[in-house]
């Protein structure tokens, strides 16, 4: 019976719920770690002066300032950038992420922030490939590609991060600066 004060005090500790919160360790550090890949222009990409730019990078400063929090910028490569966001050593993905059933299974997202098509995503050393383009014999014409849906994805299990991100991201589309983005980095 001795044991029991110790063991009732130690329970908190022990629940699956005692872990911080995402949106707690973004607070404390007073940044939002933002991981991309910055190949891929008009999304992400490094200018002449080597300076990070495009759509995204704006965005994840508007989401960062809505937070409170500076943005912090993480330039990876395709394979860390997901699986650095899962262990927690980015706190989203910022790199026109698609919302496929996949990614739902593995991470939290926000609210879509846009669509893109698919032949937009390519990245910017990629080399061209040839392609063979093949149309069958019929009187269809060739559908055109369904643009996909973007959002940013975080680890599972935040809900108070995805409720701050979800209101963060109501703001600037509400107010027109995510309207104001798009114009900019997409409409010749």
């Amino acid at each position: 019976m001795r044991f029991l004060p110790g063991l009732i005090c130690l329970l908190p500790l022990l629940s699956p719920l005692a872990h911080a919160e995402l949106i707690d360790d973004v607070n404390d550090r007073g940044e939002l770690r933002i991981a991309l890949e910055a190949n891929t222009p008009p999304f992400n990409y490094k200018d002449d002066s080597d300076k990070l730019t495009g759509f995204e990078v704006e965005l994840g400063q508007l989401l960062a300032n809505e937070l409170d929090v500076r943005a912090e910028f993480i330039v990876t490569d395709e394979a860390d950038l997901l699986q650095g966001v899962e262990s927690g050593k980015y706190d989203v993905a910022l790199n026109h992420m698609a919302l496929t059933p996949e990614l739902k299974d593995r991470f939290d997202f926000s609210e879509s922030y846009g669509k893109a098509e698919a032949q937009l995503l390519a990245k910017k050393d990629e080399q061209p490939r040839p392609m063979v383009l093949v149309q069958a014999l019929t009187e269809e014409k060739p559908k055109a590609a369904t643009p996909v849906e973007l959002a940013i994805p975080f680890q599972k299990g935040n809900p108070a991060f995805q409720a701050s991100l979800a209101g963060a991201l109501q703001r600037i589309k509400a107010d027109g600066r995510l309207a104001a983005l798009t114009e900019k980095w997409f409409k010749p």
